[in-house]
């Protein structure tokens, strides 16, 4: 079995000996522009951000992987070979990660922690009211994998939570909206959290109208994909009291620029692009694990829709 390789990542060499030792009966090549040429063809390729010209070799291969959950970077691509499956990475620890940093978010939030620093500042001792949870919606926008894990685990803590997809999902303690509802379930959010993968449809979603439809004083929590919000309406609704603040983990630019008014803004919490990073040895198991299946003739799932782009 030949399997082509390729990432733009750093980790360039973790994910060589990751997948040299899931998978070692295969013939493992790394792909790079100048040596493309008379290599033999693969069964497979795993990929992160490939390159237009290595995208075009893939016409002949059962099935492409991209290391991470996010297909945004190749999902859609003009030379993107018909007929060949886009899988995707799912979960592979990254759901436990995303749990703690959205919980962080909503518990700093309803504990009313940002107003505490700023008393600190002060030094004024000030113990706050505190809020009612039973009013403190959470709402949770795109309940893939990683969305409903999320969305279960806020419940946990007592929070109504609802949670929004293309379709109504059925969860146990999560009120389910579907697209055509987004602004009623918009309306239940005190907390909005996002985690919507980037598509046509959800490009620029989050903007002033998605903004005025939640509940005056709002939190936002963005730890999908930059390019889903409009940032400018972001700091325009924060300036006129409609949101309270936001905690952001991506940027339609990364790194974000140094003079970029996000850094400096006192109801914005920053934060590197770190809420759920790929991990290379369980990320690596499973697309070997997918790899057998497929051999098998099994189904696999994480199969990207090439029509919704996710």
């Amino acid at each position: 079995m030949n399997v082509l390789f390729y990432t733009a990542s750093a980790e360039h060499a973790q994910w060589m000996a990751a997948l040299r030792q899931a998978l070692p009966g295969a013939a493992l090549r790394d792909w790079s522009a100048n040596a493309a040429a008379g290599q033999p063809a693969a069964d497979y390729a795993i990929v992160w951000r490939p390159p237009p010209e290595l995208i075009r070799e893939l016409a002949g291969v059962r099935a492409v992987f991209n290391l991470g959950a996010g297909v945004d970077a190749i999902a859609g691509a003009p030379s993107w070979p018909q007929g060949v499956p886009l899988i995707r990475v799912e979960d592979a620890g990254m759901a436990e990660q995303m749990i703690e940093y959205v919980t962080y978010a909503v518990l700093r939030c309803f504990r009313e922690i940002a107003r505490y620093e700023v008393l600190q500042r002060e030094r004024s001792w000030l113990p706050l009211a505190r809020l009612d949870k039973r009013a403190f919606g959470v709402g949770v926008l795109g309940m893939g994998v990683l969305g409903s894990k999320v969305a279960a685990a806020i419940a946990a803590f007592g929070f109504p939570v609802s949670g929004c997809s293309r379709q109504a999902k059925s969860l146990t303690e999560v009120r389910s909206y579907s697209a055509k509802d987004l602004l009623t379930f918009l309306a239940t959010c005190r907390v909005l959290v996002c985690m919507l993968p980037l598509t046509p449809a959800t490009r620029g979603l989050l903007d002033r109208r998605v903004f005025s439809a939640l509940p005056r004083g709002a939190y936002v929590v963005n730890v999908a994909r930059g390019d889903i919000l409009v940032e400018q309406d972001l700091l325009d609704a924060l300036g006129n009291g409609g949101l309270s603040g936001a905690m952001l983990d991506v940027f339609a630019e990364e790194p974000l620029p140094v003079t970029h008014p996000f850094w400096r803004h006192p109801a914005i919490t920053i934060t590197p692009h770190i809420s759920a990073v790929t991990q290379v040895g369980a990320s690596a198991a499973q697309i070997a694990d997918k790899i057998r299946r497929i051999e098998s003739g099994l189904a696999v799932s994480g199969v990207v829709d090439a029509a919704q782009a996710y």
